[in-house]
């Protein structure tokens, strides 16, 4: 069986590798938990300082994978209480730890929905020149409110506001020039400039930098908290235009129109 998530260590520096090429690296439950399984390895790997998160194939990730995560009965949606499966949150990757390692994320070709939080959630973030963002979920009928929180949170609320109530796609140039990520490389240099990062911040002393993590996270996850407490009682995932939305990418159609229901 293909592991979703490849980990190796070199130089004090983890690559978590998203190994699901043939679907752009949609995550899965099954992947969301390969990730959490591979992120707690390298948190307890007393070779490994620092974490670089990677997709193999033409693209960091496309996402959620529809077909699973949004495709759902209406009776398996209210149990969950949304598209992700028991245990399989993507938003508790980076904010529950016992070391409080640093992540960096060095991505390239696409970057969305589900994507773009944890990408949002690592401590640094490189992207290739030419490298598309959106969030999908205000289109797809989910709500964009944790994704402007997030932004918000970097100093980006302007452009946050716009690029979630619109949907529309950003560019690596567009989120640098609004102090969304750290870099954006020449093409075919995202991993080594993120390795070259990674290497910076492994010559501090590890308590020093993991200090610093904590804090970072701690106040990413109370804004987390907060904007989810506000979108929740929606209950998005149960309205009609969701599912429409959701239905309509599956069959590559347009929707119908919404009804605000």
């Amino acid at each position: 069986m293909t592991e979703l998530v490849q980990y190796e260590c070199a130089d004090r520096i983890a690559t978590l590798r998203l190994n699901r090429p043939e679907k752009l690296n949609a995550f899965t439950d099954e992947m969301v938990l390969a990730l959490d399984d591979a992120l707690h390895r390298f948190d307890l790997d007393p070779e490994a300082h620092v974490a670089i998160i990677v997709g193999n194939g033409r693209a960091f990730s496309s996402g959620a994978d529809v077909q699973q995560r949004q495709l759902r009965s209406r009776e398996e949606f209210e149990r969950l209480g949304g598209p992700s499966g028991r245990g399989a949150h993507s938003g508790d990757l980076l904010i529950r730890s016992v070391n409080w390692k640093p992540v960096i994320t060095a991505v390239h070709g696409y970057v969305l929905g589900l994507a773009i939080g944890i990408v949002l959630d690592s401590d640094l973030i490189v992207a290739e020149t030419g490298t598309k963002f959106q969030v999908t979920e205000v289109p797809r009928g989910l709500g964009g409110a944790v994704y402007w929180g997030l932004l918000d949170l970097k100093n980006a609320g302007a452009f946050g506001t716009e690029v979630t109530l619109t949907g529309r796609y950003f560019t690596a140039e567009e989120a640098l020039a609004a102090n969304v990520i750290n870099r954006v490389t020449p093409e075919g240099q995202y991993l080594a400039v993120a390795r070259e990062l990674a290497a910076e911040i492994a010559a501090n002393p590890p308590l020093s930098v993991r200090a610093t993590v904590r804090t970072r996270r701690w106040y990413l996850e109370q804004r987390r908290r907060e904007t989810l407490m506000q979108q929740l009682p929606w209950k998005l995932h149960l309205t009609e235009d969701f599912q429409e939305s959701a239905r309509a990418f599956a069959e590559k159609r347009a929707p119908k129109p919404y009804r605000g229901r």
